[in-house]
């Protein structure tokens, strides 16, 4: 087991190296000069040269890749250039390790930027998943329990419902009424653990973690439908039928666990795919997370911003891949081999 998982650790370690590579050749090989949108559409281009040659824009992308992995491992120092940073030492700007680099258009470190929203996008993103997996796994085992019932037809037609509405949409229905019309709820704005309590950190959440959970709820509906249903036309659960095992017993240890692994690779790599930013929600609930920051980056054209997301999403994925290896390793053990 032990060097199963060294061998994935190895694997997305590489993939993480290759797509930081790959991300760098995408932006800064382009013929965009990248000084140029950093210092401002109506910068001369004296200020420009100058902006590259602060921000290392100016050397070649392989060069500048590999300061930047340098940077990932040990920090680096802005400006780039050592005789700009000798001149005036107070501009100085240390980014510690982790470095993913400096924003020209926000003033701070890309490290720094991202730390301020992943709690936002974080805390949105725990309690959609919980809903979600929850709900999906629950209505989906029921509608394949009653199969062919009025149950099951509206479980399915239900959550296929939700999953044709806009997820815009559904969030705005929320705010509209349940929160402001209705006042079931507070009108969410993310307020942290340490000042809201427990509780008011999960009240302002369950309106945008509902948003996005309605939406992945539908297809988690139906794919635990499906599976539960196939495995429970395998031989060894009619033997166990057979034998007079109790049908919990059938349904909990057998019919479930051969139906979890495939929802648990679709749960890591959703779970990720929405830590990484769930933009349409923060935007509609106005949470400043990850998903609003990379709407904002790509409409300033800060492409170290936009770099550094990149690459924080791809970990995310890369990481949810190693863990769901590892899990389906215990659900079955027969992916250990090889």
């Amino acid at each position: 087991m032990l060097a199963y998982i060294v061998r994935r650790v190895i694997v997305g370690v590489i993939m993480l190296i290759v797509m930081s590579f790959v991300t760098y050749f995408l932006f800064f090989a382009s013929p965009i000069d990248p000084g140029r949108f950093a210092c401002g559409k109506s910068c001369p281009p004296e200020l420009i040269k100058q902006t590259d040659k602060a921000l290392g824009f100016n050397k070649a992308w392989p060069v500048q890749w590999k300061d930047f992995a340098v940077g990932v491992v040990k920090g680096r120092d802005f400006p780039e250039d050592k005789s700009l940073r000798d001149s005036a030492p107070q501009l100085v700007s240390h980014c510690a390790a982790p470095c993913l680099g400096y924003s020209v258009v926000n003033l701070q470190n890309v490290t720094t930027e991202l730390k301020d929203k992943i709690p936002v996008s974080a805390s949105v993103a725990m309690v959609a998943f919980l809903l979600w997996i929850i709900g999906g796994i629950a209505l989906g085992t029921i509608a394949a329990l009653t199969k062919g019932s009025f149950i099951d037809r509206g479980v399915v037609g239900t959550s296929l419902v939700f999953y044709a509405f806009p997820t815009f949409w559904v969030g705005l229905f929320l705010i509209e009424f349940p929160a402001i019309k209705w006042g079931w709820l507070p009108v969410p704005s993310y307020t942290p653990i340490a000042d809201g309590g427990v509780w008011g950190w999960l009240s302002n959440l369950f309106l945008p973690g509902l948003t996005l959970a309605l939406f992945y709820m539908a297809s988690y509906v139906r794919i635990t439908r499906a599976f539960v249903l196939e495995s429970m036309t395998e031989d060894y659960l009619r033997t166990a039928k057979a034998k007079g095992v109790p049908k919990l017993r059938v349904l909990v240890k057998h019919t479930m666990r051969a139906a979890l692994t495939p929802i648990v690779t679709m749960a890591g790599l959703d779970l990720a795919s929405v830590l990484g930013g769930a933009v349409i929600a923060e935007q509609v609930f106005n949470f400043n997370g990850l998903g609003k920051l990379a709407v904002d980056s790509t409409v300033t054209f800060d492409l170290p911003t936009v770099v550094g997301l990149v690459l924080l999403l791809a970990t995310f994925v890369i990481v949810a891949n190693i863990i769901v290896d590892i899990l389906y390793a215990f659900i079955d053990p027969r992916v250990r081999i090889g």
